[in-house]
C-alpha cells in the first residue's frame, strides 16, 4: 500500500495528515474550517485517496496553509520515487453553473497556475484568498505541476467545488499504477 502519515507542528498550528493512495475515497477531516472540511472530503471522495486530516491552530489562514503543506508532503512521500505511476492526469468537472479544468504532472518540480475566478471575499467561513493559497501550498510540497482553471461560473462556492473535483479526478489518473510501466515515467530515467 502507498500510505504515509505526516505531522507538522509549529508555534501556530498542529497538523496531522495521513493518506492512502490506494484507498476508497474515505475522508476523516477536522480542519476547524467547515468549507475546508468540505473541499478535502470532496478531494478524497473523487480521487479515491483516503485522507485523514486534522489541524488545531491560532488563525484560519495558518490552519489552511499548514494543512495544505502537510497534505502535499504526505502525498509526495506516499508517491515515493513515482515508479510505475501514470504521472499525468487531466479532467474537467462541472458543478451546477460552473465548470473547471485541472491538469497534473507529478514531475517533482512544483509549479502552479490557478485561475479560479473567485469574486467574493469569502465562501461560507473561508476567505477566498485562503482557497487560492491552499492550492498553492499543496502544489509546493506535493512537488507537482498543477494547472486549475475555472472556465466560467456565477457562484463562488460552485467554482471552488468544481476546481477541487477536477483536481481530484486529475490526481486519480496521475497516481494510478500503469501495469505496462517499468520504472519511472520519464524519458530521462529519473523524475
Amino acid at each position: 500500500m502507498r500510505f504515509q502519515e505526516v505531522q507538522r507542528k509549529t508555534k501556530e498550528t498542529d497538523v496531522r495528515v495521513s493518506v492512502n493512495l490506494d484507498g476508497e475515497g474515505k475522508a476523516t477531516i477536522s480542519a476547524g474550517v467547515p468549507f475546508l472540511d468540505h473541499m478535502l472530503t470532496s478531494l478524497a471522495t473523487h480521487s479515491l485517496i483516503d485522507i485523514s486530516a486534522s489541524v488545531k491552530g491560532d488563525l484560519v489562514h495558518h490552519c489552511v496553509e499548514d494543512l495544505a503543506l502537510g497534505l502535499g508532503e504526505a502525498l509526495n512521500k506516499a508517491l515515493g520515487t513515482r515508479e510505475g505511476i501514470t504521472r499525468f492526469g487531466s479532467a474537467a468537472a462541472p458543478m451546477d453553473c460552473s465548470i473547471a479544468f485541472a491538469a497534473v504532472d507529478l514531475v517533482k518540480r512544483p509549479y502552479g497556475k490557478l485561475d479560479l475566478k473567485l469574486k467574493g471575499k469569502k465562501i461560507e467561513d473561508m476567505p477566498t484568498e485562503d482557497i487560492v493559497h491552499f492550492f498553492e501550498s499543496l502544489i509546493q510540497t506535493l512537488q507537482a505541476n498543477i494547472h486549475i482553471l475555472v472556465l466560467y461560473g456565477s457562484n463562488d462556492h460552485h467554482k471552488a467545488e468544481a476546481a477541487t473535483k477536477a483536481l481530484a479526478l486529475a490526481l486519480r489518473q496521475a497516481i494510478t499504477i500503469d501495469p505496462r510501466r517499468k520504472g519511472v515515467p520519464s524519458s530521462k530515467g529519473v523524475i
